[in-house]
């Protein structure tokens, strides 16, 4: 009890802090486009609403809450395979209600969103997309033109494929201005502000995937299934850390170190994380 307590009592900081720098960050207000609510997924039956961010554990977060819709076909978030966890009919996204029911749910269920410091989980998109022989589609997808536009005299068969984008070459494209002016960013690598709006929807639960467990478990007290499902603790020794994150960014020159962190720089300041120290900008 007292460390669940302890636990909601961070997150109520950690939403005043997001008020705030909501407060002093944003100018205008703007209104949301049903095509701004696709990462929000509702359970009706238990009156949630999450904002799934790529990289910080949303794989389990649908597995749960796969479980809490389905009316006991699914019982064990684990058994669920991860892939079926991101098929697009599997949960209702907000943007599927009209106005009146959006704005209804937004009113009164329990909102919860799970964030991460934005180097770390940038470090671990690319991991994930460019240096895993299996994601093919991204590497023709990003690869291709990362590699084209990015990498002096590349041979044709690396344009080709795309499969060995290096970190650096993959930094130069987030910050070359074509990048955001020609679609927008993928949604592993894209601000969670752009993908969650937190100042303009008012999350009751603001989770940290450094503090992922105890986080998870205020979430699942607050909704009243606490006693019904645990959050899978991920056994993963690969994790993207602080220290990973450093060893990617000492090859990245200061001058591109800034300009990244100018493009993630809301993220930082409305989830409260510090400029990293490896950082030389």
């Amino acid at each position: 009890q007292l460390e669940l307590l302890a636990a909601q009592r961070s997150l109520q900081g950690r939403r005043e802090l997001l008020e705030q720098a909501c407060l002093s960050n944003t100018r205008k207000r703007q209104v949301l486009s049903p095509e701004d609510l696709k990462h929000l997924i509702v359970d009706d039956k238990h009156s949630l609403i999450y904002c799934y961010v790529p990289k910080v554990a949303c794989t389990n977060w649908k597995r749960v809450l796969m479980v809490l819709t389905s009316d006991g076909r699914y019982t064990d978030p684990l058994s669920i395979p991860a892939n079926e966890a991101h098929v697009a009919g599997n949960l209702r996204t907000l943007s599927e209600f009209s106005v009146i029911e959006i704005n209804q749910r937004l009113r009164s269920y329990l909102k919860f969103i799970f964030v991460r410091d934005p180097f770390e989980r940038l470090v671990s998109a690319y991991r994930n997309k460019f240096t895993r022989s299996y994601n093919t589609a991204f590497h023709r997808r990003y690869g291709t033109k990362i590699i084209r536009r990015h990498r002096p005299e590349p041979d044709p068969e690396e344009i080709e494929k795309g499969n060995n984008v290096l970190f650096h070459e993959f930094v130069q494209y987030l910050v070359d201005p074509r990048t955001q002016r020609e679609e927008p960013l993928n949604e592993h690598w894209e601000r969670v502000h752009s993908l969650c709006h937190p100042c303009l929807i008012h999350y009751d639960v603001v989770g940290k995937y450094e503090t992922l467990e105890p986080d998870a478990q205020a979430v699942l007290s607050l909704a009243g299934v606490e006693g019904t499902l645990q959050f899978p603790t991920s056994g993963k020794s690969t994790r993207t850390d602080g220290n990973m994150a450093a060893r990617y960014f000492k090859h990245i020159s200061p001058f591109y170190q800034k300009k990244l962190f100018n493009l993630y720089r809301m993220d930082f300041l409305l989830f409260n994380y510090s400029t990293p120290e490896y950082l030389r900008t």
